[in-house]
């Protein structure tokens, strides 16, 4: 079951959401601030949502080290002065509060004010503040594309699609596309082989089984990857386009199969046989760039 999230949905949250959280994430020594890859990873989001919540905490990062040093010159000037300068200089070179600098006595009473109209306050925040640090981190899961705006929140539970009936759907394709795949390779020269000579004679295996298994797996593989929204842009449009691509060679290989079969044909022409023979090649490097683009988020 997914954890919930901080306004209890399986949304991405925003940024001003993610930001307590960041806070307290734990870090070397020596290092400031999380990078921009910790970030994506810790919290699933994109690497622009990644970049503005670097940018916040660098900011705040930065205002609190101004007030500091501001702070710091502030007590030197005061220390440094003359023991009898001349409280001019002591006023300017340090400032108290008000309170502290007006006479010691009575205070005479204060005016009567009117009271003012103060808005009802929302709960969330301060009981947000109440959640340690560490529960916060728990709490934060974001699930989907990291650019899908957050819906209002509703009182029944969100119920993911069921996806059983795709089984159904795949079955019979699965057939078709197999005994297609299969009969293609024996048109172009694929066949039973094989594979350890001297070592096991007796094994074989008919290599038309490499064509189903390697163009019809990547292409719903790369169709995974693409729809997921959880990898880099990069990913993303190689799989897209390799994932239509791999859809329309495997469409063609049918239809040829198909044709072949109908015309009575017993070996298909040389062109066929050519771009039927360089598939497993082009789907072992397709693959390997893939995986290559998933997991690089730079």
């Amino acid at each position: 079951m997914t954890a919930p999230t901080i306004n209890g949905t399986r949304y991405p949250q925003p940024v001003d959401a993610l930001l307590p959280a960041a806070r307290a994430l734990d870090l070397p020594d020596g290092q400031q601030f999380p990078s921009r890859n910790r970030l994506m990873r810790e919290f699933h989001i994109g690497a622009p949502k990644a970049d503005d919540l670097l940018a916040r905490l660098k900011a705040e990062h930065a205002q609190r080290t101004r007030t500091e040093q501001i702070r710091t010159a502030m007590i030197v000037r005061g220390a440094l002065l003359p023991l009898d300068a001349s409280r001019t200089d002591l006023a300017e070179a340090a400032p108290v509060p008000l309170d502290y600098a007006e006479p010691i006595g009575p205070h005479p009473a204060p005016a009567p004010v009117a009271p003012e109209h103060t808005p009802p306050t929302d709960p969330a925040p301060a009981a947000w503040a109440k959640i340690t640090p560490a529960e916060q981190v728990e709490q934060v899961t974001v699930v989907g594309h990291p650019d899908t705006p957050t819906p209002p929140a509703s009182s029944e539970p969100v119920r993911p699609a069921v996806v059983w009936p795709v089984i159904l759907l795949a079955l019979p394709a699965f057939v078709a596309i197999w005994s297609g795949w299969v009969g293609l390779g024996g048109l172009t020269g694929f066949g039973v082989v094989h594979p350890l000579p001297g070592i096991a004679d007796g094994f074989s295996i008919n290599t038309a089984i490499t064509l189903p298994i390697g163009v019809e797996t990547y292409g719903a593989y790369a169709l995974y990857v693409w729809l997921s929204g959880r990898v880099p842009d990069a990913a993303r449009r190689f799989a897209k386009w390799s994932a239509l691509g791999s859809l329309a060679v495997g469409a063609l290989g049918q239809v040829a199969y198909h044709l072949l079969v109908a015309a009575g044909i017993e070996s298909a022409p040389w062109w066929i046989t050519t771009a039927v023979a360089c598939l497993p090649v082009a789907v072992l490097g397709m693959g390997a760039a893939l995986a290559h683009l998933v997991r690089t988020h730079d």
